[in-house]
């Protein structure tokens, strides 16, 4: 009955030198990845983080057929921070040429090359619409013109005279043209173009002079 008893003890002693050697190579194994881990409340020895802090954003990056996780304060440029119950993940702009963005379809800022207009990046601004700096801002009918300049200089290919006809053009400035606000955008000048004869006979030596800049033009 006593051997019985010892032995028991015995087997049952070695099931527990065993299960403690598997905690030891598991804990082996999370200090390998400590430093990937650093910020995590949970780590993935193949996969990296897999959760994070609450005011972090989990980011998930393709490393081969897997994902590598990594817990961040802001997202990386091509994605925002969408909060979650249970998980703050950063997630990936719908268009490749947005650089921030508010949500999946609302981009606040473009790439270089192209021009922000109602949350969707363009290349060229839409009609009614004119650039300013990176933006798309739209045109201000409404807001009081002042006086017309006075029309420049009749010109053709860059020259003065020596062709029957050519154009000339005027501009006037909105009021707040120069003095954007958020509610109240920068207004371009209004432009006239119209058609002007010209000195056909240019003085002598102004026709060679005219026609040379115009071919350099």
């Amino acid at each position: 009955m006593h051997l019985r008893l010892f032995a028991f003890g015995m087997t049952l002693l070695c099931e527990v030198i065993r299960m403690g050697s598997g905690v030891t190579q598991k804990r082996s194994a999370h200090r390998e990845t400590s430093e990937d881990c650093q910020s995590c409340l949970e780590c993935s020895r193949d996969n990296g983080c897999v959760r994070c802090p609450e005011r972090l954003f989990l980011f998930l990056q393709r490393k081969g057929m897997s994902h590598h996780g990594t817990c961040l304060h802001s997202c990386p440029t091509g994605h925002f921070g969408q909060r979650g119950r249970d998980v703050n993940r950063c997630m990936k702009c719908r268009s490749l040429d947005c650089e921030l963005c508010f949500s999946r379809d609302f981009c606040t800022k473009c790439k270089p090359g192209f021009k922000l207009h109602k949350g969707k990046c363009l290349i060229h601004c839409p009609e009614g619409t004119f650039t300013h700096q990176t933006d798309c801002l739209e045109v201000c009918p409404l807001s009081p013109l002042g006086e017309w300049s006075e029309w420049s200089v009749c010109v053709r290919d860059g020259a003065t005279c020596g062709f029957r006809w050519g154009k000339q053009t005027r501009v006037r400035e909105s009021s707040q043209s120069g003095k954007a606000t958020e509610k109240t955008p920068v207004c371009p000048p209004q432009s006239e173009t119209q058609r002007c004869r010209m000195k056909k006979k240019c003085p002598t030596g102004e026709r060679e002079r005219s026609h040379s800049v115009g071919r350099l033009r």
